[in-house]
């Protein structure tokens, strides 16, 4: 049984003389016990109102939200023991790190009876766990970028929520500590057991926290997977262009039994045996190799490699086919610009996508 379930849950803004916006269009979603999902998207996509109306600070338009097998549309937020961590830290300067940690506890303390004593406790417990014991004395102004959103998260997790919402939450942070951050948060999240929605455009955030991931796009959930069956098994082609760095290659062309025609003289093979009129081959970098010209699948001519060190990427232009394609190749590549690659691709990595709906074609 799911711990979180979302219902059909609708999200439309209305003004007066204005046309209705539909921000969340009837997404369904079930999250277990202690688990992670990552609601990934592109600005825009809806998943920050989800969270939202997951939180009480939105209403829904319709639908049904319930957490542990009750619904919780009509408690106010308060009620919910919800905890939230927003892209903007929102972080009280007139408080000490610890102050702003023990805020979220008082009102809900005064309601237990709980001492401060305890509440004081709670919060060095949770500030060690999340590296933030050092500074508890410290006030916002004097903090880096990834001690406030550690305060962030602190504050969130300090009332044991039955439920832990993170909202862009590295967004703020240079490369380096979004890594570090990262792997605290992912294990803070295990050790405790929170159930927890994390929202963010970032794929590889997505990817490597969670324990399961929904694609959003448009107001709708267009993928629910883990990170490898979202990766490598995209649903439709908005997943397909979305999932993936480098991205994925996609190519126009005709779908014919056992292959794609790209061009005139040029087809490349595929599992499929029916065809089914205009289609996009989807292929993803590392499923691309340069090869011998007589294993080639596209002939073609080089037109930029770029070395990263532990691996290159070549990208290459191929007559009679408008995209170019990336192949992923090992690092320190013997050809320059100008030089014939012929490319081969992996015919069971290769995906099929329908050109008018964008659904994939299996």
């Amino acid at each position: 049984m799911s711990y979180l379930a979302l219902r059909a849950v609708r999200k439309v803004f209305r003004a007066k003389g204005r046309p209705d916006v539909f921000a969340v269009r009837d997404v369904s979603l079930e999250v277990h016990g202690g688990e992670l999902v990552g609601l990934l998207g592109p600005s825009g996509c809806g998943k920050s109102t989800t969270l939202r109306m997951i939180a009480g600070l939105e209403q829904l338009t319709a639908g049904d939200i319930r957490l542990d097998g009750r619904s919780i549309v009509d408690l106010p937020p308060q009620r919910r023991n919800i905890g939230v961590a927003f892209e903007n830290y929102a972080l009280y300067p007139p408080l000490t790190v610890a102050e702003n940690i023990e805020f979220g506890l008082r009102a809900r303390s005064s309601r237990l009876r709980d001492r401060r004593g305890n509440r004081e406790a709670r919060v060095r417990e949770v500030a060690e766990r999340i590296g933030l014991a050092d500074i508890l004395d410290a006030m916002p102004a004097s903090l880096s970028s990834g001690q406030k959103q550690r305060v962030a998260l602190a504050r969130a997790v300090v009332r044991e929520p039955d439920l832990l919402l993170l909202d862009e939450p590295l967004s703020h942070l240079d490369a380096a500590q979004r890594d570090t951050t990262r792997r605290e948060l992912r294990h803070l999240q295990q050790e405790s057991g929170y159930t927890t929605i994390l929202v963010t455009h970032d794929q590889e955030e997505a990817l490597s926290l969670a324990d399961r991931v929904a694609v959003m796009d448009d107001g709708v959930v267009r993928q629910v997977g883990t990170p490898d069956q979202v990766y490598d098994d995209p649903t439709d082609l908005f997943v397909a262009r979305f999932v993936g760095e480098p991205a994925m290659n996609l190519l126009d062309g005709n779908l014919e039994p056992g292959a794609v025609r790209l061009a005139p003289g040029l087809a490349v093979p595929v599992t499929l045996t029916h065809s089914r009129g205009r289609v996009v081959l989807g292929v993803r970098p590392e499923d691309v190799s340069i090869t011998e010209p007589d294993r080639a699948d596209l002939p073609g001519v080089l037109v930029v490699y770029e070395d990263l060190l532990e691996f290159g990427l070549a990208t290459v232009e191929v007559s009679g086919v408008d995209s170019r394609v990336v192949a992923q190749t090992a690092p320190g590549l013997r050809l320059r610009p100008g030089d014939p690659a012929s490319l081969a691709l992996h015919r069971d990595r290769s995906f099929v996508f329908d050109a008018a709906t964008g659904e994939r074609i299996r």
